[in-house]
Parts: structure tokens; C-alpha cells; sequence
């Protein structure tokens, strides 16, 4: 019987003064020091597609995401990963077994928006429905104003794989495993997250950790 990140967070009250409001799960600082030296980082990089069903701890989960697309530079609100023209199209969905989350990275929290598990949606693998967390890239494309169809696609693309390799790397730093994937019903797991028609799916990536 898989555990879903209900499991993280009742850890996560028990362990820190920090608690889950309605619809909102707060996360702890990022650890921005320590961890894998660059090159021995790049040299450990690589796919895995078996997972633990535990989910991740909540530092683990906040290290993640701020190494994915969080701000490192306060001041300008600027990220971790680049993005053309400073558009910050791409979204963080967090799906997991309690549900799916949003990745605020100005605030550093995950806002729920679906209750239900779609974890089986976010990939034609078997694999993708047992896994403990599954990321999944949007571009939000109403934020890439000037910018032809063909222009959009190109930088949306290009964005979410920064994203997705720092995920690769800071899995790599942390011992998990990870995977990046482009076989998603974009159709199906777009209409469960209520996407509009100017939200596209690129990408969707799983992490956990090793069986």
C-alpha cells in the first residue's frame, strides 16, 4: 500500500513549528549550503525509474523545489532556472498521492489545487502511478507576451529543461532518483488540472527515493 505525502506532512508538524493551512502546504527554508560538488554532481546525473513509495521528507521536498525554480535573488524575485525575457512561464505541479500542489516560488509554499490523486495521469509508464511525487511543466503562455506561437514553444521548451536538469542535479546531490518524461496524455491529465487552452504541458518529471 503506496503512502502519500499525508505521511510528509504529519512528519512535518510533528518535527517544526510550521503547519499546513487549508489548501496550502508551508515549507521549510531551503538549505542552500553543503551538498554534492558541481562536477561529482554531473559526473552521478542520471535516469532511474524505480522508486520507493515513501514520500519525500519536507526538507527534501524544499531543497527540490527551490534547486528546480526557486528564488535566489530576493530583491529581483529571480529564479534558480533562466527563462527568456524573464517571462517565468513555467509552473510547478507537484502531484502526489493526497493530491496536487502548485509550486509558489515567491513564497515558497505548494497551493493545492486538485484534492484526488493524479499521479497515474502524468505519464503512460507503470512506473508514474506508484511513485511518491511527479512533477509537471506548464507554460503559461499568457505571460509570454511578444513572442510568436512558434517563438513560445521554442523558449517554453527550452526553460522547462533548465528546470528539469537542476532536479537532475540536485537529485543527484541528495541520493534520489529521478526521471524526466514526455509520454503524458496531455489531453487527460491537462483537463484534470483544469488547465485553460493557454496552458500547455511540456514535460513531467518523477523523483523518490531508491527502492
Amino acid at each position: 500500500m503506496r503512502a502519500g505525502i499525508g505521511l510528509a506532512i504529519a512528519l512535518f508538524i510533528m518535527a517544526s513549528a510550521f503547519a499546513v493551512e487549508t489548501g496550502m502546504l508551508k515549507l521549510p527554508p531551503p538549505q542552500t549550503h553543503g551538498g554534492m560538488p558541481l562536477m561529482q554532481a554531473l559526473q552521478a546525473r542520471h535516469s532511474s525509474r524505480e522508486f520507493a513509495a515513501r514520500p519525500l521528507e519536507p526538507q527534501q521536498l524544499s531543497n527540490l523545489l527551490w534547486a528546480a525554480a526557486g528564488v535566489n535573488r530576493p530583491a529581483s524575485g529571480k529564479r534558480t532556472a533562466p527563462s527568456a525575457r524573464d517571462w517565468r512561464e513555467i509552473d510547478i505541479y507537484a502531484a502526489t498521492a493526497d493530491g496536487t500542489y502548485i509550486y509558489d516560488a515567491a513564497a515558497h509554499v505548494l497551493r493545492r489545487v486538485l484534492v484526488r490523486d493524479v499521479c497515474a495521469l502524468t505519464g503512460k509508464q507503470e512506473f508514474v502511478a506508484g511513485a511518491p511525487l511527479n512533477l509537471v511543466y506548464v507554460a503559461n503562455q499568457q505571460r509570454m507576451e511578444g513572442s510568436s506561437d512558434e517563438d513560445r514553444d521554442r523558449y517554453a521548451a527550452a526553460d522547462t529543461g533548465f528546470i528539469a536538469q537542476n532536479v537532475y542535479l540536485y537529485c543527484a546531490s541528495a541520493g534520489l532518483n529521478t526521471v524526466v518524461r514526455g509520454m503524458v496524455d496531455r489531453k487527460a491529465l491537462g483537463a484534470a488540472l483544469n488547465l485553460t487552452p493557454q496552458q500547455q504541458i511540456i514535460l513531467a518529471q518523477t523523483v523518490g527515493y531508491p527502492p
